[in-house]
């Protein structure tokens, strides 16, 4: 389970059907902070009702402060926290580290630490997973 910045809780199940990216990341951690302008960029350009992003934030304390620096960087990505503990599937040990799911909910790619996924390879996966 999920929660929005204003604390409405998010059913995960609800993605179901959808191309998932998912991010785990955290206002304090400068490889996270360093790749979310591309992030931002992928978004804007494949953002859909068919591609979901999840921008899981790891911060602890209260979720003004997460709302705080997504609204200084304008960025416009959804951004939720954990409601609940995540399931093993989605634990590491670094962050950044980002997920895609299938429309199936399969973990079909997975990444530990910064990378640039404005690309037109992310791009064409993500939209591939979409047409299967």
């Amino acid at each position: 389970m999920l929660a929005g910045l204003d604390g409405q809780p998010f059913p995960f199940e609800d993605l179901r059907g959808k191309v998932v990216f998912l991010n785990l990341w955290a206002t304090w951690c400068p490889p996270c902070i360093a790749e979310m302008p591309n992030i931002q960029n992928l978004y804007e350009k494949v953002g859909s009702k068919d591609i979901a992003f999840v921008m899981l934030s790891l911060d602890e304390g209260p979720n003004d402060k997460v709302q705080k620096f997504i609204e200084k960087k304008g960025y416009t990505f959804p951004v939720y926290r954990p409601a609940s503990q995540l399931p093993d599937e989605f634990q590491s040990s670094a962050i950044p580290t980002t997920f895609i799911l299938s429309p199936q909910g399969e973990i079909v790619d997975r990444h530990e630490g910064m990378a640039d996924y404005d690309t037109p390879e992310v791009k064409e996966f993500l939209e591939g997973l979409v047409r299967k």
